[in-house]
């Protein structure tokens, strides 16, 4: 394959991804943006295989080949529920791939530079690819280089470690509650300083020693931001990681010259970053606070919660919901773990079937990644126009009969308004306490994913449906006129 056709391959994956991107800002677009995506992402990897100076093909198939296997057999297994943890752990990769790419090109750069030392010709060194561009790169090209090199590395080690623990916090293999080693960012700002000084040693011609001690220093400094935020903003951390895994992708393109990289990681990072900017607006949190881990610890005493949680069977929430004429439903994490939407899209039939007005509403960081409920009800076909973000329903409570509540907490806590102490103050929430009954279906009385108590379950129009979601949905089914 001529250079003139992989320009041309690569020019049209770019456009495919740009368009990839925009479509998926809508849901009756997305699915035609995925495709895009796909096309785009098969056009790349054809015209960079076969394209030239690509050598050992036989092994590059093989590899492929089994990264495909791989992929299809995890995304075979993994639940919707579970989609949040494997982003974070397909970041990692891309941090990982980073550092290998990065220590790689330090290490054919000193091959090249040996050839060149020993005064073989060019003709006879046998390099292709990657080589060849650096046998005929001049000093301010080589210095350059390092740069990429240097960066490359430090944010891969950085989202690799980061999308490791962003991972554990999301499956529950790890406390989601934000942890700090003594010295907290003083620790992060030193090891970052020690990473430029390393840096620096590189530039000079200290050697490749450098950069796997950056490795191990900037993996810390993932490691430690990440396990100092909590998890009620993780949905902002998982975005964040998307960005840098766009960065250190950007990076990789940089050292390795190939254009579509450099395009592709800098769409990626840069969308991750505005999303994640985005977010943080919508929590009412500052951007650089919530990313070095200001943001998920307690502030002070928490206000004492005065009243008592009072349960309710599904017989008394059948007969709310039947005599309602407004109803809105707001889900959350709970309902992606008990995959309880199909029977809530169900319900919803059923309600407007009687000519109730039902509407959902989304907050920005509902579930455990942006998005994650609008594809939840998308997929148990629940029509889009009724699917309403915070800004667009939070003033419509006070002025109706039914919320029902499905596996949220911190996006319905009142105490986000009344507790200035409470680690989610000031963050804009869904003020369901405000209608004229509210019932949140829950597993039983523990707290959220955060660990934040919430009073809106002992306010007095507040009323506890206990159990698993789904079952607890199924049970009001046959219920409704």
């Amino acid at each position: 394959m001529s250079a003139g056709i992989v320009s041309a391959a690569y020019i049209a994956a770019s456009v495919l991804f740009i368009l990839a991107l925009g479509g998926l800002s809508n849901q009756e677009s997305a699915k035609r943006a995925i495709w895009y995506g796909i096309v785009g992402m098969f056009l790349a990897v054809v015209a960079t295989i076969f394209g030239p100076g690509v050598s050992n093909l036989f092994l590059i198939l093989v590899a492929i080949a089994g990264g495909a296997v791989a992929g299809a057999f995890v995304a075979g297994r993994v639940q919707m529920t579970e989609m949040p943890q494997l982003v974070a752990a397909l970041h990692s990769f891309v941090g990982l791939a980073a550092v290998f790419i990065g220590l790689n090109a330090d290490v054919m750069l000193g091959a090249v530079n040996e050839l060149k030392a020993a005064g073989t010709a060019m003709a006879d060194a046998g390099l292709t690819g990657f080589g060849e561009k650096l046998w005929h790169k001049d000093a301010v090209e080589v210095a350059i280089l390092k740069v990429e090199v240097f960066l490359g590395i430090f944010i891969g080690a950085v989202t690799f470690t980061g999308s490791v623990v962003a991972f554990g916090k999301l499956a529950g293999k790890i406390d989601g509650k934000p942890e700090k080693l003594p010295g907290g960012h003083m620790l992060n700002a030193g090891a970052a300083l020690a990473c430029l000084i390393l840096g620096l040693m590189y530039f000079g011609g200290a050697g490749v020693w450098t950069m796997v001690l950056v490795t191990v220093i900037a993996g810390f400094i993932g490691w430690h931001l990440i396990m100092g935020i909590g998890g009620a903003d993780m949905p902002v951390v998982v975005s964040m990681l998307n960005s840098y895994s766009g960065w250190a992708a950007a990076a990789i393109g940089f050292t390795l010259g190939n254009d579509l990289l450099i395009v592709t990681g800098a769409l990626v990072g840069s969308s991750g970053a505005i999303l994640s900017y985005i977010m943080c607006r919508a929590m009412n949190r500052h951007f650089v606070s919530v990313i070095l881990g200001g943001f998920g610890g307690t502030q002070g005493p928490a206000q004492e919660i005065e009243g008592e949680m009072i349960a309710i069977e599904a017989d008394g929430v059948a007969n709310a919901l039947n005599e309602a004429d407004s109803v809105i439903i707001v889900p959350g994490y709970g309902m992606a773990v008990a995959q309880a939407q199909q029977s809530v899209s169900e319900l919803t039939r059923k309600l407007r079937a009687a000519g109730k007005e039902v509407r959902f509403a989304i907050h920005p960081v509902a579930g455990r990644l942006p998005g994650h409920m609008n594809v939840l009800l998308a997929e148990a076909k629940v029509p889009y126009d009724i699917v309403l973000e915070m800004d667009e329903i939070n003033d419509d409570f006070p002025n109706t009969d039914v919320v029902i509540v499905i596996g949220s907490n911190d996006i319905v806590n009142p105490a986000a308004q009344d507790d200035p102490n409470s680690p989610i103050a000031g963050m804009p929430v869904l003020e369901v306490w405000k209608a004229k009954q509210v019932f949140v279906s829950k597993r039983g009385q523990g707290t959220g994913y955060s660990g934040i108590e919430n009073p809106l379950f002992y306010k007095e129009n507040t009323r506890m449906f206990y159990g698993d979601a789904k079952a607890s949905i199924d049970k009001l089914l046959p219920m409704i006129d």
